[in-house]
């Protein structure tokens, strides 16, 4: 079981698809590990190639294995445009420790949206249980 914290460094995209027909459309991410969803901020009017250089930090604990970024399109008056989305595995991160930025497709409806660009690094928490002979623990192994 793996449990730690999960830092995401949320790099940029590139050749996203506007969504926008008039103007450059106003891109955020929507990052989502499990239950846990975090947000960054709208890169105003940057269009198909925005830039965040934003952090992120999840728990991770039982069965968590991608993370997933949905990009949207932020529209005023409106409800925000599904851009695409991009589902990153985490057990290579969890292998090695850290991964620097790394370009992942952006999907929408199966078909190529655009990349976008990610920087992983995990940090495992130590086992609160490690340094206990098993056959100590609770004594239920001693009475037969």
């Amino acid at each position: 079981m793996v449990q730690g914290t999960l830092e995401v460094l949320l790099v940029g995209a590139k050749g996203l698809e506007n969504t926008d027909f008039l103007c450059n459309m106003d891109p955020y991410a929507i990052l989502v590990c499990r239950t846990q969803e975090q947000k960054s901020s709208v890169a105003s009017g940057k269009g198909s190639d925005p830039e965040w250089n934003e952090s992120f930090v999840f728990t991770i604990s039982d069965n968590a294995t991608e993370l997933c970024i949905k990009l949207m399109d932020s529209d005023a008056g409106s409800g925000d445009d599904f851009v695409g989305e991009a589902e990153i595995p985490l057990e290579p991160v969890f292998a090695e420790g850290s991964l620097p930025p790394t370009v992942y497709n952006v999907v929408k409806d199966q078909e190529y949206r655009g990349e976008i660009k990610v920087g992983l690094t995990f940090t495992p928490q130590e086992n609160r249980q490690q340094g206990f002979a098993e056959e100590n623990f609770g004594g239920w192994r001693a009475s037969n």
